[in-house]
């Protein structure tokens, strides 16, 4: 099995049955805001597109590039499909021209077939709200020799499955970087947004350390981020590698960064684990658990250390003129009130979700230029500022330019629009709402029908597990991890790794979010 670098989470897998072409992002994401790290344009995109097997994971567009799906993949490539609640992911790759699906199960091993032979296949698809844009998911690759698993940035909460099924991981891909925009633009502080920003960076790499043990591989290839950020209002966001204060509190550590990571805390071992540098266009063969050989389109030390500052404003003005044609698409800032159209928008999907609207539970204010609108959930209704509204306990300031182009285009996700494109700010009095967050990702009938649902069922939590002298409930309240694996107990408050979410034990009251309650006991001494 040849596996090469394409970019971000995007990897070309080459078997003797077939090639599966993974996530191929190249062109500017979230409004021009994400770019892939290292520079992947000069790679022979219609080669990489003439492939056997194409593997979109999710919608997120620094995964789903319609451009590069659409000038140059085959389009008589056939699709290998997540078992998603939602089919808005089989219906644009058929917009774009594609026409072969293969429709998985979920966590079900399956063996796909053409002229070239036969590969063995599993989804892990994961459904809840949270995960993507309705939807995640991770892939694995059975050659008959070699066994991959492209997790690229997918959690998924049972891993046992794999081991089920394929026996072992010899090669995994697995993101560790951050992918979000908290606490970046939170109105807070700027001393305790960094330590806020340093914890999230820890944690994502601790997660993913916490991933590789259970998952077992023996090569560990870095992936799905960062991305560069280029643009001038941007660009501090990046990681430079000089060791400034800045730099540890970015939450987009790079591969190298990560590789050291597994070194220090003895992940990468040199026998159970190794880590793999990749960058984009490197090549490495496996046969089994054995790299046969790695190839590299320039040294990889090239882009990162001590080079990193200077390749980063290097690519600043390679993609200068690239980011300046993706804002002139943008809709003017100028217009009429925005009243109507977020009235149209937004109040249907408002009267048909009862259960994420009393969840949210407060009007939210969205600062448009020098016009406030509310989205008040109580009322299911859109309005402008009134007197005596006070301060809204979640708001948004959001140019206007962006909230027109969303508008204009009809988006049915805001988050994998506006939100990951940080350019806006945004302030919140208590907790993290995720009612509302899934809210402004499900801004179809569909969507909202089936987060509504999906809220609205009991997880089970009768099993319990004893961690660091309490009992608590085996699954997480949030997305059901289990957490004997990625539970942590410091005195008395538990923190579940899977997505960085507290609960203090003695009450069990969730520290991160409304709701959420957690069981728990302290076992007798």
């Amino acid at each position: 099995m040849q596996i090469t670098s394409i970019g971000h989470a995007g990897f070309h897998i080459q078997t003797a049955a077939g090639s599966i072409l993974c996530d191929p992002w190249v062109n500017p994401a979230y409004f021009a805001s994400w770019i892939p790290f290292p520079d992947n344009t000069e790679l022979d995109w219609k080669a990489l597109g003439d492939c056997d097997y194409l593997y979109v994971s999710h919608l997120h567009r620094d995964h789903y590039d319609e451009r590069n799906l659409l000038d140059n993949v085959n389009k008589d490539a056939t699709v290998l499909l997540p078992d998603y609640p939602v089919p808005d992911l089989r219906h644009d790759l058929e917009r774009l021209g594609f026409h072969k699906f293969v429709e998985t199960d979920d966590s079900v091993k399956h063996t796909v077939s053409g002229p070239k032979g036969s590969l063995d296949i599993m989804i892990m698809a994961l459904r809840a709200p949270a995960d993507g844009p309705i939807g995640d998911s991770g892939l694995i690759v059975d050659d008959g020799e070699t066994v991959c698993f492209n997790m690229n940035d997918a959690r998924p909460i049972d891993l046992d499955v794999i081991t089920e099924q394929f026996g072992r991981v010899d090669v995994h891909l697995l993101q560790y970087s951050g992918a979000i925009w908290y606490p970046m633009v939170y109105d807070i502080p700027r001393k305790s947004k960094a330590n806020f920003a340093i914890q999230k960076r820890q944690r994502g790499m601790d997660r993913a350390r916490s991933y590789i043990e259970q998952v077992g591989a023996t090569w560990v290839v870095p992936s799905a981020g960062p991305p560069m950020f280029l643009d001038d209002d941007l660009f501090a966001l990046n990681d430079f590698n000089t060791g400034s204060d800045s730099d540890k509190a970015s939450i987009f550590p790079d591969q190298a960064e990560f590789l050291e990571q597994m070194r220090t805390h003895g992940t990468d071992d040199g026998v159970k684990h190794r880590g793999l540098m990749m960058v984009s266009g490197s090549a490495a063969t496996f046969t089994g658990d054995v790299l046969d050989g790695v190839e590299h389109p320039y040294p990889p030390e090239n882009v990162f250390g001590e080079n990193k500052k200077a390749y980063l404003e290097s690519m600043k003005e390679k993609f200068a003129p690239i980011i300046a044609a993706e804002k002139a698409t943008w809709a003017p800032a100028e217009g009429p009130s925005l009243l109507e159209p977020l009235r149209e928008k937004f109040e249907p999907i408002m009267k048909q979700s009862d259960l994420i609207c009393d969840g949210i539970g407060y009007p939210v204010g969205l600062l448009v230029g020098e016009d406030t609108y509310v989205l008040d959930f109580p009322a299911r209704t859109v309005r402008m500022r009134q007197d005596g509204d006070g301060k809204y306990r979640y708001g948004f300031r959001i140019p206007a330019e962006l909230v027109h182009t969303v508008l204009r285009d009809d988006e049915p996700d805001w988050v994998n629009t506006i939100f990951l494109s940080t350019r806006f700010t945004t302030w919140r009095i208590g907790g993290y709402n995720e009612y509302l967050y899934t809210f402004f990702k499900c801004l179809t009938d569909e969507r909202i029908a089936y987060a509504d649902g999906w809220f609205s069922e009991a997880h089970d939590d009768s099993a319990s597990i004893e961690l660091d002298g309490w009992e608590i409930q085996r699954r997480c309240p949030h997305l059901k991890a289990d957490l004997s694996k990625f539970g942590v107990i410091e005195g008395e408050k538990l923190t579940c790794n899977l997505h960085g979410w507290q609960w203090d034990l003695a009450s069990g009251r969730c520290l991160t979010s409304k709701g959420h309650e957690l069981r728990a006991e302290r076992l007798d001494s």
